[in-house]
């Protein structure tokens, strides 16, 4: 049985205040979710400031993205040694905005996968195809080739500790949302992939779904059998929204 999670990513929003009434609200409603596993990436500035407000509550604090470096001369990067130093148990890698935005390749992703790893942190890799990609129906071999580079770089062991988020880029911030029987089939198509390679990694490799996820439509797609929680947007800036995603993860 693969443990659910639901990961809140706030990106670039917030402010000081709202990041630890959000931390606050979080905490409180996760008290009575024990069979959830519940993640916040904050901005790297309010890490510290969640990391206080989280205490002893059973909720993960993790990274919204590392350096594909470890050290050095790289104004504004952070490396996965230092988010695990200041408490972060995971960090989300290749996410649709890096990949798109900034132009982080596969081989990027993978380096930045191994360096989590390295660091002790639980890397989210996020994969995930476009709206033209997915018209032209190339779903299985963009998820198919963003997922291999990881692998290729992943022994056995880094492989079952990694977290997979399948992140349709044309259903995030867009109020579109892929359907249940879509995700599921994407997840399928995921783990048949790992399994290829390594059964025994596929049966617990957890592969939590991305794409306007809200407290609305959380249980349908949690419902699915190879859907194991959520990487949640813009509904993870509403404490009690989130927190009914995540008891629908429950």
């Amino acid at each position: 049985m693969r443990r659910p999670f639901v990961v809140g990513n706030w990106k670039m929003n917030g402010s000081r205040e709202r990041a630890q009434a959000l931390v606050v609200g979080v905490c409180s409603g996760a008290f009575g979710l024990p069979e959830v596993d519940i993640g916040l990436c904050p901005p790297f500035v309010y890490v510290g400031d969640a990391r206080a407000a989280i205490g002893d509550a059973s909720v993960l604090l993790g990274g919204q993205n590392c350096a594909g470096v470890e050290r050095g001369a790289f104004t504004g990067e952070v490396s996965a040694d230092m988010l695990a130093d200041v408490g972060c148990a995971f960090v989300l890698v290749g996410h649709s905005e890096r990949r798109t935005l900034y132009g982080e390749s596969d081989d990027e992703v993978a380096r930045k996968t191994e360096l989590a790893l390295a660091a002790g942190l639980v890397p989210v890799v996020c994969v995930g195809e476009t709206l033209v990609e997915r018209e032209a129906e190339q779903t299985e071999a963009v998820v198919g080739r963003q997922i291999d580079a990881v692998m290729a770089r992943l022994d056995d062991d880094g492989l079952a500790r990694i977290v997979v988020a399948y992140e349709p880029v044309w259903a995030i911030g867009t109020g579109r949302t892929a359907t249940q029987a879509q995700a599921n089939a994407v997840h399928a198509f995921l783990r048949e992939r790992v399994a290829a390679r390594q059964p025994n990694v596929a049966a617990g490799l957890r592969i939590l779904y991305g794409g306007s996820v809200k407290a609305e439509n959380a249980a349908l797609l949690f419902s699915e059998p190879d859907v194991d929680g959520g990487l949640v947007g813009g509904a993870s800036l509403d404490a009690e929204q989130f927190v009914g995603i995540c008891r629908a993860a429950g």
